[in-house]
């Protein structure tokens, strides 16, 4: 009993955890679209959960045609390395080709995701900026007019 009761102790004396900074939903560069990046069994996922679209627009589909809603198409490693990056890959979902990819917080608090194929060098960055906002059921959301995806006090 003794021991169960230290057993006990020490599970709740042990620090929690923090969510890595890059949890959270980041509206990507061009602001047609919205990755949530949460933990997952392979370290951190990207899922695709809001695509801007008009209304009367399909649903945009990948290359096996399959709707591109909640596609997990982002993987990363849960800790950065001692360059505070996180490294993993990225899917093309009208492709289906998969990318390496680093992550990046800037100072300014924005996602720096950079693709590439072979090294780094031969990459292309986009920046992405959190996105504070409400996504529909079919994934639709609205851009806003507000800084960083904000959507105007109006809309919330």
């Amino acid at each position: 009993m003794s021991r169960l009761l230290v057993l006990l102790l020490l599970l709740f004396a042990l620090p929690a955890r923090a969510a890595p900074p890059i949890v959270g939903d980041w509206l990507v560069e061009g602001g047609d679209g919205v990755f949530q990046i949460a933990p997952c069994a392979q370290g951190l996922c990207g899922r695709l959960v809001g695509i801007q679209r008009d209304p009367g627009d399909p649903m945009p589909v990948d290359v096996h045609g399959n709707p591109q809603c909640g596609l997990e198409l982002l993987t990363v490693d849960p800790t950065p390395d001692d360059d505070e990056a996180w490294h993993g890959f990225i899917t093309d979902p009208r492709s289906g080709t998969a990318y390496h990819a680093i992550l990046r917080l800037s100072p300014h608090g924005q996602l720096l995701m950079r693709g590439y194929v072979g090294i780094p060098l031969l990459g292309q960055t986009q920046t992405w900026t959190r996105f504070i906002g409400r996504i529909g059921p079919d994934c639709r959301f609205m851009s806003g007019n507000g800084p960083q995806g904000v959507m105007p006090e109006a809309a919330h």
